[in-house]
C-alpha cells in the first residue's frame, strides 16, 4: 500500500469525516471513500465505523492508524531532509587532506563552510596520500587533496590538478645559514638536518643526485605545524611550500634560504576521487571551490592516473 493511502487513513481518523478528510487530502469524497475501502480490503480489516454523525476508528483501525501516522510523519521528515540535503543545509561529508594543503588552504575553507552551512557535519582526515588512498578505496571519505606525483596508475581513480605551490628551504631567524653568505649549497643544507613531509619519489631522486648520496630526512612528519615548531627551536632546516610558512616569514621568525644549483621546487596538488562515484552535494561544492584554484584538469585517460 502506498504512502498516499496511509495518509488517507490518518486524515479520516483525524477529521472523523470523509467530507472534511477529502478536503484535507485534496480528493473528492467518493474518491477518498474508494481509497479507504481498498485499504480495508487489502488489510482484511474494517478500519472505520461509518455513523450518521461522524466516522470513528474501530479497535483495528486505531491499531493501524497509530502505525500509519508514524509512516506518514517519517515520510514527511524524509522529504524535508532530502530537500535540505539537496540544498546543502543538512548532511555529513568526509574528505581527506594531505599535510601541505592542511597547512595552507584548509582552515579558510572550513571556516567558510561552517559560516555558510552550519547544518552540515564535516569530517576531515589529515594524512599522507598513501593512507588517504586507502580511506578513499574503502569509501570512508569521498575525496582527498594531496600531492599526487607518486599516486599509482589506477583506472578507478580520477583526479583534478590544483595549481602548483612553490616551496623552498626555511630556517629560524639568526640561523648560521643566514649569517654567513647569501646562498648555501645543498650539502650544507643537509648537514643541518632537513625536516619535511614524505618527499615524492621524483623530488627525492633529484636531491639525491645533487647530494651524491641518498636524501634522508632528519625528521619526516605529516604535520607541518610540528615541523615548523621544531625548525623554530633548533638549527634544522624546514622544507615546505611558501604558503605554509607565510605568517612565520612575515613575522621574521623564519627566513628563506637560497640554495645554489637547486631547480625550483613545487608541490603538485590534486583532488582525487573514485571514478564513477557521484559526490554528495556538499562534497561537490567543496571540490568545485578547490577546483577554482586549479590551472587545468588533470587528464588520466591514457594512463588511468590523476
Amino acid at each position: 500500500m502506498d504512502l498516499k493511502r496511509w495518509a488517507h487513513i490518518v486524515a479520516v481518523a483525524d477529521r472523523r469525516s470523509f467530507v472534511r478528510a477529502a478536503e484535507q487530502v485534496h480528493l473528492s469524497q467518493p474518491a477518498l471513500t474508494r481509497s479507504i475501502q481498498a485499504a480495508e480490503a487489502e488489510l482484511g480489516l474494517q478500519l472505520f465505523d461509518r455513523g450518521t454523525n461522524e466516522v470513528v476508528a474501530t479497535p483495528a483501525g486505531e491499531f493501524v492508524v497509530a502505525r500509519a501516522r508514524q509512516l506518514v510523519f517519517n515520510s514527511r521528515c524524509l522529504e524535508r531532509d532530502v530537500e535540505l540535503y539537496r540544498s546543502r543545509a543538512l548532511g555529513d561529508t568526509a574528505f581527506g587532506v594531505g599535510p601541505f594543503p592542511a597547512a595552507t588552504f584548509l582552515s579558510p575553507l572550513l571556516t567558510a563552510m561552517r559560516r555558510e552551512f552550519p547544518g552540515i557535519n564535516l569530517r576531515v582526515e589529515i594524512s599522507n596520500w598513501q593512507l588517504l588512498l586507502e580511506r578513499l578505496r574503502d569509501e570512508d571519505i569521498e575525496f582527498f587533496v594531496a600531492d599526487t606525483r607518486d599516486l599509482p596508475s589506477d583506472p578507478n581513480l580520477h583526479g583534478r590538478a590544483l595549481r602548483p605551490e612553490p616551496g623552498g628551504f626555511y630556517v629560524r631567524a639568526g640561523h648560521p645559514l643566514t649569517t654567513t653568505r647569501k646562498t648555501a649549497t645543498l650539502p650544507r643544507i643537509w648537514s643541518h638536518g632537513v625536516l619535511s613531509v614524505r618527499l615524492p619519489t621524483g623530488v627525492r631522486s633529484v636531491i639525491s643526485r645533487l647530494l651524491g648520496i641518498e636524501a634522508t630526512l632528519a625528521l619526516e612528519c605529516d604535520d607541518i605545524e610540528v615541523l615548523k615548531d621544531v625548525a623554530l627551536a633548533c638549527d634544522a632546516v624546514l622544507a615546505a611550500p611558501h604558503a605554509a610558512v607565510a605568517r612565520e616569514v612575515a613575522a621574521g621568525r623564519l627566513q628563506a634560504v637560497e640554495v645554489a644549483g637547486l631547480p625550483p621546487l613545487a608541490s603538485e596538488m590534486g583532488i582525487v576521487t573514485l571514478r564513477g562515484r557521484t559526490p554528495s552535494p556538499m562534497a561537490a561544492l567543496i571540490i568545485e571551490r578547490l577546483s577554482a584554484m586549479a590551472t587545468g584538469e588533470a587528464s588520466s585517460a591514457s594512463a588511468g592516473r590523476p
